[in-house]
């Protein structure tokens, strides 16, 4: 079997509050400090990597497009697919929890709003959920493959991985805040999404602390057998995994369960 290798980074930040140019410093700097970071790579960073999770959409919505420019200048400098997160004010005035993913060559090749809001955390409050799962497609000289966006949440709710696996997906990149209290949860619901969506998931949170909680980091990943690829502590750092995409298609043919979904691949009716 012939290896097709993607390296993806997971950057697990401290994020300054409210601080959208110090926040891009910090991932300036940890990126420019990575010797493993190639182009074609996709890196990965933290739900509301900008401003950590805060409502307060007056100092923390992208209006200005700081972000966007800077996530599109960021993928061209050092040639990679940046999966990078932002706050946007939606028509109804309200704040809308935006995935934005830029290609090599600072385009834009996604954009995805979280469909479900943390309501337990307020967010329904100030937050309108989106509505479509997207996807987008990761490509470099090894090979290519569909990446399906995802924000923290959206992870407990596994019929949103299933269209995304209907449309395609092939690798899930999972952005969060998500708090220390529930590390536990994190963890095995991205497994058991990798198990049985037969696909690649990434789990990329933050560190630190806000005014409202604390985070306790755990990035990690695993592959589409459920194996970790890789975990990191509590503390900022950039997890590096290799995706063997050839492997993933293999065992997909092996073991062909997603065929068996019956509730997902209905029989056509019958003719009369």
């Amino acid at each position: 079997m012939i290896q097709q290798m993607m390296n993806a980074h997971l950057v697990q930040t401290d994020i300054a509050w409210e601080d959208r140019r110090e926040n891009h410093r910090r991932v300036d700097q940890m990126l420019s400090e990575s010797s493993a970071i190639r182009p074609g790579d996709l890196v990965a960073l933290p739900e509301m990597f900008d401003t950590g999770f805060s409502f307060n959409l007056a100092k923390t919505a992208d209006t200005d497009s700081m972000t966007l420019d800077w996530i599109r200048a960021t993928a061209k400098a050092h040639q990679i697919t940046l999966h990078g997160a932002r706050t946007v004010v939606g028509p109804d005035g309200r704040g809308r929890n935006r995935a934005t993913i830029a290609g090599p060559d600072g385009q834009i090749l996604c954009e995805y709003d979280k469909v479900h809001p943390f309501n337990f955390g307020r967010e329904g409050e100030f937050f309108t959920g989106g509505s479509e799962i997207k996807t987008y497609t990761w490509a470099n000289a090894h090979g290519s493959t569909t990446v399906c966006p995802v924000i923290c949440y959206d992870l407990r709710f596994p019929e949103l991985f299933r269209k995304g696996m209907k449309l395609g997906a092939e690798v899930f990149v999972v952005i969060a805040n998500w708090p220390a209290p529930r590390k536990l949860h994190r963890s095995v619901l991205a497994q058991a999404r990798a198990i049985e969506n037969q696909a690649c998931v990434l789990s990329v949170n933050r560190t630190g602390t806000d005014p409202n909680a604390s985070y306790a980091g755990g990035t990690v990943a695993f592959s589409s057998q459920g194996d970790p690829l890789g975990e990191l502590a509590d503390g900022p750092g950039i997890l590096t995994v290799n995706i063997d995409l050839a492997a993933l298609r293999a065992w997909r043919e092996k073991f062909p369960a997603l065929r068996d979904a019956k509730l997902l691949n209905p029989p056509p009716p019958r003719s009369r």
